[in-house]
């Protein structure tokens, strides 16, 4: 009997967060018949941080690894597509930058990033085999906790200072920027913005509808066991290094996939969005919203966006410490976020009606 009701109850939870889910994609659908074209270019930007939360929930709120470096896997994503955009944009020709810092020839490695195809894969498969080769040398040696984190936020400051260093190859502390169009489509266009807009809805609905069934399957009660513990998931006879792995790998993915989404809306990519600052930016999204659900990822990532625009619009100046206040109030009065303190509600409404029917 008390199987059947936590099965119900959580069935009852799945469905509310499905409705959720579906009533915010309504909401972005219908956007652009209330907004204006700057508005809904800067929700596309949103809905790509969005994608990179839900990845980044995955191996933080359900596997229980802070990773303070993922601004690295979203700069490299998005590096790769801007490479395409820029090599378009150039016609043939070097690229602007190359030509300033004194190069004659394109670089080999630029070469193959003239077809989108490649660069989109490359955008999701380079991330994923850093995050590989990191995440075995770390979990492997059982390295964890604190210590990853402080790994991860050496990652970045060192692939920040490479990108600058690199100017001729990556454009320097100013990235890349000035593309003119994607796929022979004018990217200045309303319509293009409009399409790239869709297909980031999309591409959110697939990559959420994916870690969904993934976290709801054996593989996820799996992630959560190591979250709570981990020597009782090795003594239970799994191998924690081989999902964490995995789940590290599948989660630059999906940022490297958002970074890729992320350029051509913005029209600009530079070292900056590699650093840790982004990176922890990231951790609040998350945390925000409300880590462990996925729906909170999205949640997070939108609405702590969407306030931040807002805010600096109106206070320049100190938007940051609005968002640094709320985070500190997140943390100390709603540690499962907004969507954990929309569950609490919710619960105590239900046994309020069950005791008021009794």
């Amino acid at each position: 009997m008390i199987l059947c009701s936590m099965f119900d109850a959580r069935s009852l939870e799945n469905s509310k967060e499905k409705l959720v889910f579906s009533v915010i994609i309504l909401g972005l659908v219908l956007a652009p018949l209330f907004l204006s074209d700057f508005r809904i270019n800067l929700l596309g930007k949103f809905i790509a941080y969005a994608i990179l939360a839900i990845g980044l929930d995955l191996i933080w709120g359900f596997t229980g690894i802070l990773s303070l470096g993922h601004g690295v896997f979203f700069g490299l994503g998005a590096y790769c597509m801007a490479m395409y955009l820029k090599l378009e944009a150039a016609n043939g020709k070097l690229p602007d930058f190359m030509s300033w810092s004194g190069l004659e020839g394109l670089p080999w490695f630029w070469k193959p990033f003239s077809n989108s195809i490649f660069a989109l894969v490359m955008a999701i498969l380079v991330p994923s085999i850093l995050a590989f080769f990191i995440g075995f040398l770390t979990f492997k040696n059982r390295i964890r906790g604190v210590y990853f984190s402080i790994l991860s936020q050496a990652l970045a400051i060192i692939f920040v200072t490479l990108f600058i260093g690199q100017q001729a190859y990556t454009g320097g502390t100013n990235g890349l920027t000035n593309y003119k169009s994607i796929l022979g489509s004018a990217l200045s266009n309303g319509s293009t913005k409009l399409v790239l807009y869709y297909i980031s809805i999309g591409i959110l609905v697939l990559v959420y509808v994916f870690c969904s069934v993934l976290v709801k399957r054996r593989l996820g009660r799996i992630l959560v066991a190591i979250r709570d513990g981990e020597n009782r998931v090795r003594f239970s006879g799994y191998n924690p290094t081989t999902y964490k792995i995995f789940v590290y790998c599948l989660s630059a993915g999906i940022a490297g996939l958002a970074g890729a989404i992320f350029v051509p809306q913005v029209g600009i990519i530079s070292p900056a969005e590699m650093g840790i600052v982004p990176s922890i930016e990231m951790i609040i999204w998350v945390a925000i919203g409300g880590r462990g659900t996925l729906i909170g990822a999205v949640i997070g990532a939108i609405l702590v966006n969407a306030l931040k625009s807002g805010i600096s619009e109106s206070f320049p100046d100190v938007w940051s410490y609005f968002i640094g206040l709320a985070f500190i109030f997140i943390v100390l009065f709603m540690p499962n976020g907004i969507v954990g303190l929309a569950k609490k509600i919710t619960r105590k409404v239900s046994k309020q009606a069950l005791h008021t029917n009794h």
